[in-house]
């Protein structure tokens, strides 16, 4: 499994949000499958910055395999500023064909809900995970 890490290192669930006075980034990229699975795990709250950072190499991996199977793991998740909205907006947009699975995974109601409003916008199937059946969620999006 390669694991890369995006920006600055990744802030756990209850971690402090800085660490020698720096931000920490909220968002962790592990590339499966030679890269056609994407695992992103985040948390806190994802800024527009966040988006700038973490988006490259998910489009790398759409430019390199096609349609990626991804999963997206909620710790102690926030959700997101405005800016960042707009940002994930514009992806969801530009890659509403290029995600073939997206499985979600959280522990909260309004996680859960992300499914069914992810729907419009994107041809992925999608499902949500407890946080508690993450690795269900990875084998289901890895499935052919």
């Amino acid at each position: 499994m390669l694991v890369e890490h995006v920006g600055k290192p990744w802030r756990a669930a209850g971690d402090p949000a800085l660490l020698n006075g720096e931000r920490i980034m909220p968002v962790k990229i592990e590339l499966l499958q030679e890269g056609k699975t994407i695992i992103v795990r985040v948390s806190g709250k994802l800024t527009s910055d966040d988006y700038l950072l973490f988006t490259p190499p998910i489009e790398t991996a759409i430019q390199q395999h096609g349609k990626l199977r991804m999963a997206v793991v909620m710790t102690d998740f926030h959700g997101w500023e405005v800016a960042a909205l707009w940002e994930d907006l514009k992806f969801d947009l530009k890659h509403f064909r290029d995600i073939e699975r997206l499985a979600l995974v959280g522990d909260r109601a309004w996680e859960r809900g992300m499914a069914a409003f992810c729907k419009p916008f994107t041809t992925a199937a999608i499902r949500y995970f407890d946080v508690g059946d993450e690795a269900k969620a990875i084998a289901w999006a890895q499935e052919s």
